[in-house]
């Protein structure tokens, strides 16, 4: 039996099926159909890393997004990256490697900070080529936690201090914040009840120099528009 070409419509229906599965799967757009292609990644809730989360808890698992972004780089379509951040923070090494892998993708690509982008979604709201966040957004910088049993021993406390000079030393290279500024609101003490640290919201954050620019979707969206027509002339 001779297989017939599909149609117009057929291609159509398979290519919203695909959009919404993904939608279910990984919380993503795929490629938007405006004016360019443009992947939207969204992290929300807590960033989950090589352990499982309670299942009660809304979460964005590393393993989905590494792919992604993999795909971002490679797929020749899609002209650029749109990050869109409501997260609590989460697994600090996961957080920091999809930081690092979103540095690295050679499209332009924004971020958008919406509700929150608290701990280690710091990291990822700066990754970005220009970040982007909401005036009722707020952000905390506080030092690393563990949560569970550990080791009271020197070796640990060094592991920490390590970790944090890792985070801070890309959020500081990563945005206009200095490493020095950073650690102040991280250890700052009497805002925050049983910790230390600081709550930002949007214009502050922005006047810390940690996000680059108060804005919604349209600017973030303006700017990625802008870069890509700058690179295709």
């Amino acid at each position: 039996m001779q297989h017939q070409p599909k149609n117009e419509q057929e291609t159509e229906q398979e290519y919203e099926e695909q959009q919404r599965q993904d939608m279910l799967e990984t919380g993503s757009i795929m490629k938007t159909r405006g004016r360019y292609a443009i992947h939207c990644l969204t992290i929300i809730g807590q960033v989950e890393g090589h352990t499982m989360a309670p299942s009660n808890q809304k979460t964005t698992k590393y393993e989905h997004i590494i792919p992604q972004v993999v795909s971002i780089q490679e797929d020749p379509q899609v002209k650029a990256m749109l990050v869109i951040l409501n997260t609590v923070g989460g697994d600090v090494e996961a957080g920091l490697a999809l930081a690092e892998l979103i540095r690295g993708v050679s499209k332009p690509t924004a971020s958008l900070v919406l509700g929150g982008g608290h701990s280690i979604g710091i990291p990822l709201a700066v990754c970005a080529d220009r970040s982007f966040i909401v005036p009722t957004a707020t952000m905390t910088v506080h030092p690393v936690r563990h949560s569970g049993m550990m080791l009271g021993v020197p070796q640990t406390m060094s592991y920490f201090e390590r970790m944090q000079k890792r985070i801070t030393g890309f959020v500081s290279e990563n945005s206009s914040i200095t490493a020095r500024r950073f650690t102040q609101l991280m250890m700052k003490t009497g805002e925050m009840v049983l910790d230390v640290g600081t709550v930002l919201d949007g214009q502050q954050a922005v006047k810390e120099g940690l996000i680059d620019q108060l804005g919604g979707l349209q600017d973030a969206l303006s700017y990625l528009y802008s870069r890509i027509e700058e690179q295709e002339g």
